[in-house]
C-alpha cells in the first residue's frame, strides 16, 4: 500500500529522556511505514536548548506560526538538580511556558477513555475537559532571592511618566519575592476559546478562580469572562441549552469531585497544570490525556502532557526493559496529523489518525497494555508488555483496522 502523502510539514519538537525514546519508536513503528511524513524538526532536548541558549524553542514557536500545526514531545523544565546533572549554563524556563507565551491561546486536555479502566472517582461517567489558560502567571514570572533586610515594592512606570507603586513586604529576614502578570487581551482570548469550544462540544462551561483573595488579579479574569459571555455567547448558550457559571476554585473542585463529568472546566494557568494531572491520574494514568494548545490565530500545538519519565529512562540507560505508556505521545501525533489533514483537505491523513487512535484503544481493551494500566484494569485477561511491545501490538492492530 502506497504511503499517505503530506503537502505541508508539521513542526516536530523532540524532547527528553524516556519520552524521547518513545518518540522515535512511534515514528519508526506507527508513522513512517504508512505516511510520507513531512516535518520541520526542532530538537528541544535539554542539551540542545542549552547549546542554543533556548533560541531553538523560540524558533519552533515561529515555525508553528508559519505552518499552523506542531507536535511536541515531553521536555525537561530544569531545577537546580537538573542544572548540575546536565551542566547547564542557567536554569531555563519551561519550554512549554515559552511556547505558550509566544503562541498565546488555551490548552484543552481530555482523558482517553477505554473499557476496563474505571475512574477513581466513582461518580464520573463522562470525560472532563480541562481548558487551561496558556499565558503568563507564574510561568512568565520574575522572581529573586532576598538576602538582606529591606522593602520589596511593586512599581509600574506608565508611558506618560506617572508612577504607581505599592509595598509588597518589609523583609527583616531572608526570603523570596515573585511578580507575575497577565493581559486583558490574553484573558479575553482565553474566554472566547473556552466559550467557542464548549459550544462546539455542546458541553457546559465552568470557570473557577480565587477573586476573594486575588481581588484585582483573579477578579479581572472573572470580569472579562462575564463580559464576553454576556456580550458574545449568552444567546448561543441558551439556544443550545448550555450553562456557564463562575465559582471559587475551591468550590469548583468540590463540585467536580461529586459530578458526573462531561463539562469543560476552565482554569487559570497553574490551576490547569495541576488539575489536569489530577484528572488524568483519576481517569487512569498521566499518559492517558490528550493535550492541544489552540491560539486565537488558529494555530495548533499538540503535545504529550506528562513528564519525561525520568525513572524509566535511567533504567533504559542500564539496558533494563521498561513498560512506559506511550498513549499520550501517540495521540499527540494523531491530533496533529488529523488537524494537518483537515487544514490541507487530506482525508486520507485524517482517516489514518482515526485508525491509529482506534488501534490504540482496541489494543488496550484486548488486554495488552503497559504496567501502569495493568495495575488498574478490571479486565480479566491482561498481558502486561514492555514499551516497545505495546507499540508493536498497536501496529499489529492498526494493520487489522486498516484492512477491514
Amino acid at each position: 500500500m502506497a504511503k499517505i502523502p503530506m503537502e505541508t510539514p508539521l513542526v516536530e519538537m523532540d524532547g527528553d529522556e524516556m519520552t524521547r525514546v518513545l518518540w522515535k519508536m512511534v515514528k519508526d513503528e506507527l508513522l513512517e511505514p504508512y505516511i510520507d511524513l513531512k516535518t520541520e524538526y526542532y530538537d528541544l532536548g535539554l542539551k540542545h536548548r542549552d547549546e542554543t541558549d533556548d533560541q531553538v524553542t523560540v524558533d519552533a514557536a515561529n515555525a508553528i506560526k508559519k505552518y499552523g500545526v506542531g507536535v511536541k514531545c515531553a521536555t525537561i523544565t530544569p531545577n537546580a538538580a537538573r542544572v548540575e546533572e546536565y551542566g547547564l549554563k542557567k536554569m531555563y524556563r519551561s519550554p512549554n511556558g515559552t511556547l505558550r507565551g509566544l503562541l498565546d491561546g488555551t490548552v484543552f486536555r481530555t482523558p482517553v477513555l477505554v473499557k476496563g479502566i474505571t475512574p477513581n472517582v466513582k461518580t464520573w461517567e463522562e470525560p472532563i475537559t480541562i481548558a487551561r489558560h496558556a499565558y503568563g502567571d507564574i510561568y512568565k514570572a520574575t522572581e529573586f532571592r532576598i538576602e538582606k533586610k529591606g522593602r520589596a515594592k511593586l512599581v509600574f512606570e506608565a508611558e506618560d511618566g506617572s508612577v504607581t507603586e505599592q509595598t509588597i513586604f518589609e523583609f527583616t529576614d531572608p526570603g523570596v519575592v515573585e511578580a507575575m502578570f497577565n493581559t486583558d487581551q490574553s484573558i479575553r482570548s482565553f474566554a472566547r476559546s473556552c466559550f467557542s469550544y464548549a459550544l462546539s462540544e455542546k458541553k457546559d462551561l465552568w470557570f473557577g478562580a480565587k477573586d476573594t483573595i486575588a481581588k484585582k488579579y483573579d477578579g479581572r479574569f472573572r470580569e472579562i469572562f462575564e463580559e464576553v459571555y454576556e456580550n458574545e455567547y449568552r444567546e448561543a448558550f441558551e439556544k443550545e441549552g448550555l450553562t456557564y457559571f463562575y465559582t471559587l476554585i475551591d468550590d469548583a473542585i468540590a463540585r467536580i469531585m461529586k459530578s458526573k463529568g462531561g463539562m469543560i472546566w476552565a482554569c487559570k494557568n497553574y490551576d490547569g497544570d495541576v488539575f489536569s494531572d489530577m484528572l488524568s491520574s483519576a481517569y487512569g494514568s498521566l499518559a492517558m490525556m490528550t493535550s492541544v494548545l489552540v491560539s486565537p490565530e488558529g494555530l495548533y500545538e499538540y503535545e504529550a502532557a506528562h513528564g519525561t519519565v525520568q525513572r524509566h529512562y535511567y533504567r533504559h540507560l542500564k539496558g533494563e526493559e521498561t513498560s512506559t505508556n506511550s498513549v499520550a505521545t501517540i495521540f499527540a501525533w494523531t491530533g496533529a496529523l488529523r488537524k494537518r489533514g483537515e487544514l490541507d483537505r487530506n482525508p486520507h491523513l485524517m482517516q489514518f489518525a482515526d485508525d491509529l487512535e482506534q488501534a490504540v484503544i482496541a489494543t488496550i481493551e484486548s488486554g495488552t497494555m503497559t504496567n501502569d494500566l495493568a495495575a488498574l484494569t478490571t479486565l480479566e485477561h491482561v498481558r502486561p508488555v514492555s514499551s516497545l511491545e505495546f507499540i508493536q501490538a498497536v501496529r499489529y492492530m492498526l494493520e487489522r483496522v486498516r484492512n477491514d
